[in-house]
């Protein structure tokens, strides 16, 4: 599902490069629900926006479901990535205009799905994660773990062969932090979707089946779970 063959990513700072990356290859299986830890700075959030395609690599190559990501135009990028992708941020990213179900429907909607039938598959993925009652409030009339659950539901209704996941319980408390991975998990049990989770939390690094650990732009550690 995922090929990374010795990945580096430098960005420059004025006359600094730092480098995020130095030489990251990693496979992940179709079906994996893959952790990615590390301390600040090792390069877990440019590792999962390389992977996402919101960013290109310096040198190396990318693979994800069979397509060469550097061979891909940026519309075909952006194509695949709303088809085949679904996000999950730590800062939610919802438009604050927009209602859970807008929101959650956006993503259709671009790919030039009817609106009734998006507004039908919105409602259907907000069900799914407890929030069909709260699917005409907007963000800032919903709590953070709402915010959040609405999030993962505009990551699923795409039906996504991949889910990205950067640190989505770093806002939540304990308990919200588990029903928003829970979701997640069931996701990729019940569904098949491939997840690769950025975190930082060992109890959330858990709910995967295997852990990648980044130090300094590498790959240090890849333990069976």
């Amino acid at each position: 599902m995922i090929a990374l063959a010795d990945v580096h990513k430098v960005f420059r700072q004025g006359e600094t490069e730092v480098r995020a990356l130095a030489g990251v290859s990693l496979d992940i299986a179709a079906g994996e629900f893959v952790a990615v830890r590390g301390p600040s700075g090792s390069g877990k959030s440019t590792l999962l926006h390389l992977i996402g395609g919101l960013d290109l690599p310096s040198g190396g190559e990318i693979r994800i479901d069979g397509a060469l990501l550097s061979d891909l135009s940026d519309d075909e990028l952006t194509i695949f990535r709303r088809r085949k992708i679904g996000v999950v941020f730590q800062f939610f990213n919802l438009l604050p205009t927009l209602s859970a179900e807008e929101n959650v429907a956006l993503p259709l909607l671009l790919d030039g799905i009817r609106a009734r039938a998006a507004r039908s598959r919105a409602a259907a993925a907000l069900e799914r994660v407890g929030l069909a009652h709260r699917g005409r409030h907007r963000p800032d009339q919903l709590s953070g773990g709402e915010m959040q659950r609405a999030a993962v539901a505009r990551a699923l209704v795409i039906e996504p062969r991949l889910i990205l996941a950067d640190e989505p319980t770093g806002n939540l408390d304990t308990a919200t932090g588990e029903q928003v991975l829970s979701l997640i998990r069931a996701a990729n049990a019940e569904r098949g979707c491939t997840v690769v989770l950025v975190t930082h939390d060992p109890r959330a690094a858990a709910y995967g089946t295997r852990t990648v650990t980044l130090k300094d732009g590498v790959v240090v550690a890849t333990p069976s779970g």
